[in-house]
């Protein structure tokens, strides 16, 4: 079992900067796949990033490529997700997301999911 819990959200204007973070415990971060889904109102899941495997490279969806930065610091069993340039379509609850096996862009692919947190960028 691992346990996620992700922090730094918070309210933004467009063009900002915001660093969110995902800390895990009851295992060691470097056992895991891990990766950021994120979910707006009235739309389902949807994959933002996530390491790929066995060297394969950081992952991201299109429309946060060249804004969004994925990182990790195993000894601090700690992930982030840098986000500049945020737009408003970029609102939404971020998730932090770990697998023993799956790295992907599919939701159900992840065992482990964070309780959330809340990103706004206003207009």
């Amino acid at each position: 079992q691992v346990h996620l819990r992700e922090s730094g959200g918070g309210l933004v204007q467009a063009g900002g900067s915001l660093r969110l973070s995902c800390t895990a415990s009851g295992r060691t971060f470097s056992d895991y796949f891990m990766g950021w889904f994120r979910q707006a109102p009235g739309k389902e899941r949807e994959f933002v990033a996530a390491f790929g495997r066995w060297g394969a490279g950081s992952i991201y969806t299109d429309s946060v490529k060249g804004r969004f930065t994925i990182s990790r610091d195993n000894a601090e069993n700690t992930m982030y997700l840098q986000m500049n340039t945020l737009k408003p379509e970029d609102t939404a609850v971020y998730y932090c997301v770990a697998d023993r096996a799956y790295s992907g862009r599919s939701p159900t692919g992840y065992s482990y999911w964070g309780q959330g947190t809340q990103v706004t960028v206003s207009s």
